[in-house]
């Protein structure tokens, strides 16, 4: 063998011995990747709770009167626009399990709230399909009814003296513990084991208040939408969640190293939201909410998309205040 051929030979060994040793001498070493796991978008903490009014009868709402046959709407009603319009545009939410989320099978959106508002769209038209269902986030339904975005909102929206300043609601047509949701493993179990810790709620939502009343209050980071703080859960960044017991089972329903605990830090009145000043609607809507308690479709709706909160204790009893 000539010298050129021997090197050529030790030269190709050389290769094979690095290649071998997972080395290659022109790519420099690094050191381990660390894992990121960002906060979700526009999360931040919340320093200040929300307002706690209590100069209202909140779940008082106008009583309905004679309720009119689908598609024949007072003339220059509220109602008598949307059937013009051809439909009813209803914000709900998109990433609430149970009560308004996205079916990944079909890519509809279902829950019991998305079927309350079909059932306002049957009465309007006659056919529940006449809708069009708007997600909105948490903070953005009182500015979707004020800027008449939305005709509706039905999204797990709870009654405020403070939010009844802004827009007009429903009578309450369902009720929700508040409490807490935390991994098994996390040691929390009652309210006083969030002290020093991070509870995650949505901005917009009452959830926070409570929080706040605590002798030793937790760090409360707010985010969009529930899934961000189940994501953020997931992922360490937050030790609990805490909000209405519906929207906490629906999370847990997804995680089953996950678990609702505690003693209810408060309670929470879902209502129908409706611009302000419209109390055609909100009578109209009452009629609707009416109907759907005595004809056993509440009941239906409730085995339909909540029979994982246990057996319903029935729908709750409407306030009239005139």
């Amino acid at each position: 063998m000539n010298t050129r051929i021997l090197r050529a030979a030790l030269a190709l060994a050389s290769i094979a011995v690095l290649a071998a040793c997972g080395a290659d001498p022109a790519v420099p070493r690094s050191g381990p990747v660390v894992a990121v796991n960002p906060l979700p978008p526009k999360a931040r903490e919340i320093t200040t709770p929300p307002g706690s009014d209590r100069s209202c009868d909140a779940e008082a709402s106008l009583r309905p009167g004679p309720q009119p046959d689908p598609g024949a709407m007072p003339p220059g009603s509220a109602m008598a626009r949307i059937v013009q319009k051809g439909r009813v545009t209803v914000g709900v939410d998109q990433n609430t399990y149970l009560f308004g989320f996205r079916d990944p099978a079909t890519g509809q959106l279902e829950g019991f709230d998305i079927d309350l508002a079909r059932e306002i769209a049957r009465d309007l038209f006659g056919d529940p399909d006449r809708i069009e269902l708007r997600s909105v986030s948490t903070a953005e339904r009182l500015p979707a009814l004020q800027n008449h975005q939305v005709d509706l909102v039905v999204r797990t929206f709870s009654v405020t003296c403070e939010r009844r300043r802004e827009i007009g609601f429903s009578t309450v047509y369902y009720k929700a513990a508040q409490r807490i949701l935390a991994p098994r493993t996390a040691g929390v179990r009652a309210l006083p084991d969030l002290a020093g810790k991070r509870v995650c709620v949505t901005f917009g939502a009452t959830s926070s208040g409570p929080l706040f009343t605590l002798p030793n209050r937790p760090k409360v980071l707010g985010v969009d939408n529930w899934t961000d703080c189940l994501v953020a859960l997931q992922q360490g960044q937050v030790d609990a969640i805490s909000t209405d017991e519906p929207i906490l089972v629906g999370l847990a329903e997804q995680d089953a190293n996950l678990q609702v605990v505690g003693d209810p830090l408060g309670f929470e009145n879902y209502a129908v939201g409706v611009p302000k000043g419209e109390d055609d609607m909100i009578r109209f809507v009452n009629g609707v909410l009416d109907r759907i308690r005595g004809d056993g479709t509440w009941q239906r709706l409730y085995a339909a998309h909540l029979g994982a909160l246990g057996p319903s204790a029935g729908a709750p009893a409407p306030r009239y205040s005139g």
